[in-house]
């Protein structure tokens, strides 16, 4: 059997080998899941998305080099990137249904492809001593919905973060987002850190805006921002609230195709 693979860096910034690279793998019928894990495992990216198609969509699945993800930003993005470009490249749109996400679309935007997610708002906590000494520095603020929110000063307190992976990976939630305010034009920046589902630490987020949307929305009183990521590859990223889903918007490049031979 053979398996076509595209690699696409997803939220890239312009620049080559930015973003977030993510494996996308078209199916004409599910595999089973241990083949999809192994391969994701081969591939040793942050995600690897399947997809097969369903009614006028496809419906689509992520997974880590580890375990399957009950959402991803960046590889729902390459994967548009991918039908728009070969598979459907007439269409100005696409959904895909998922389990756990619900319908998400994706629409062309300009030359930017923009993602149709649902909003995660955070909850306010008490400063975990945990997650202080999980990042090596105290936050400011600690919120969380699937994964915590670490809100520090400024941008160089979340460049400098150095975090302790195992003590990320023990804590009780899926990851660690933290986050600052921006500056010269950009509202807030971040990084995302999920040890225990095999990523240390995400190049570029799409599901971290999530969370990161509704609380900077209310916190600036803004319903448009612009974020960066500040990996080490970086990663830039338009977003809008609207009510209860969030709009993610970002450049694709494709680096590579290939054949999976199984």
């Amino acid at each position: 059997m053979d398996i076509d693979l595209y690699q696409v860096d997803a939220f890239a910034t312009g620049e080559p080998f930015t973003g977030n690279p993510a494996a996308v793998c078209p199916l004409d019928g599910w595999l089973p899941d241990a083949v999809m894990q192994a391969i994701a495992a081969e591939n040793n990216l942050a995600e690897t998305a399947f997809f097969v198609p369903e009614g006028d969509g496809y419906r689509l699945r992520w997974f880590t080099s580890t375990t399957e993800v009950d959402l991803c930003g960046h590889a729902t993005l390459a994967a548009a990137f991918v039908v728009f470009g070969w598979l459907a490249p007439w269409r100005r749109g696409i959904t895909f249904p998922t389990e756990k996400a619900g319908p998400l679309t994706v629409t062309r935007a300009g030359d930017r492809l923009a993602l149709d997610f649902p909003s995660r708002p955070p909850q306010r906590l008490e400063i975990s001593d945990a997650v202080a000494a999980a990042l090596g520095k105290r936050p400011t603020a600690l919120l969380a919905a699937r994964d915590y929110l670490a809100v520090f000063e400024c941008a160089e307190d979340v460049a400098a973060v150095t975090p302790d992976f195992a003590a990320v990976a023990a804590l009780d939630r899926f990851a660690v987002i933290v986050t600052a305010p921006g500056k010269d034009g950009i509202d807030f920046v971040s990084r995302f850190f999920a040890p225990a589902r095999g990523v240390d630490e995400d190049p570029v987020t799409g599901s971290a805006h999530c969370t990161l949307i509704p609380y900077w929305a209310e916190r600036l009183g803004k319903t448009r921002l612009e974020a960066r990521q500040l990996s080490r590859r970086g990663g830039a990223l338009s977003c809008e609230l609207r009510g209860d889903r969030v709009t993610i918007a970002g450049r694709a490049a494709l680096y590579l195709t290939g054949t999976i031979s199984l």
